[in-house]
């Protein structure tokens, strides 16, 4: 956040109450690095219940663009990285975390939202998830050695683990055709489009493709 941007934000503050939570998230925009998490916690109250609409913007969109002078990519972020704390990591979102820990150890909300896709991969199991969630908590890393970090965890899994990658996938293909067999074996049955024996016939293969995924 530039000079101009902090000397814009103070200018708002002076004429609104301290008290309100309007001021309060023009606040902790001024401290960007350590209070993203309240910010954060504060925008989401304001979409969610459409505070903004009070204050005589149109949108979200607008609102922080306007008031509080964030782009829409990076409000987004704000929201996911702290909905992905308060569902996944509540314990980093306590006061006493906070508090305890030094401000070039906080994570950036972009970190957070790596680690939230990382969440997602379903090529990473546990341990690499703890090792990144351990990188970021602990030790700080920004969201560019992150974002390297886990690259390198999937292609590593990729190479180390060919044999589990294409059974994955085969299970995932035959998940699909097999939902695809049963939507029109369903559709056949209804409309009478296919024979008694050959709707029994297509239930045989449902049951044995199923039987080769479990």
């Amino acid at each position: 956040m530039t000079n101009k941007s902090l000397e814009n934000l103070e200018e708002k503050m002076q004429d609104m109450d301290e008290s309100s939570i309007r001021y309060h998230i023009l606040q902790n925009a001024k401290s960007f690095k350590t209070s993203w998490v309240e910010l954060g916690r504060a925008l989401y109250t304001v979409s969610k219940d459409k505070m903004y609409k009070e204050w005589g913007y149109s949108s979200f969109d607008i609102y922080t663009a306007k008031e509080i002078g964030i782009r829409k990519q990076t409000a987004m972020k704000l929201l996911r990285s702290y909905y992905f704390l308060e569902k996944e990591e509540p314990e980093y979102l306590k006061k006493d975390y906070v508090e305890s820990a030094e401000a070039s150890k906080i994570p950036s909300y972009e970190a957070v939202d790596v680690l939230r896709q990382a969440k997602n991969k379903k090529s990473l199991d546990e341990k690499d998830y703890s090792s990144l969630k351990k990188e970021i908590f602990e030790k700080g890393k920004d969201a560019r050695e992150v974002k390297k970090d886990l690259t390198a965890m999937m292609r590593q899994r990729e190479e180390l683990e060919p044999e589990e990658a294409r059974e994955k996938k085969k299970v995932s293909t035959l998940r699909r055709f097999i939902g695809v067999l049963k939507s029109l074996k369903q559709e056949a049955e209804v409309l009478k489009l296919l024979s008694a024996p050959l709707i029994k016939e297509a239930a045989v293969l449902i049951d044995k493709l199923e039987a080769e995924i479990e």
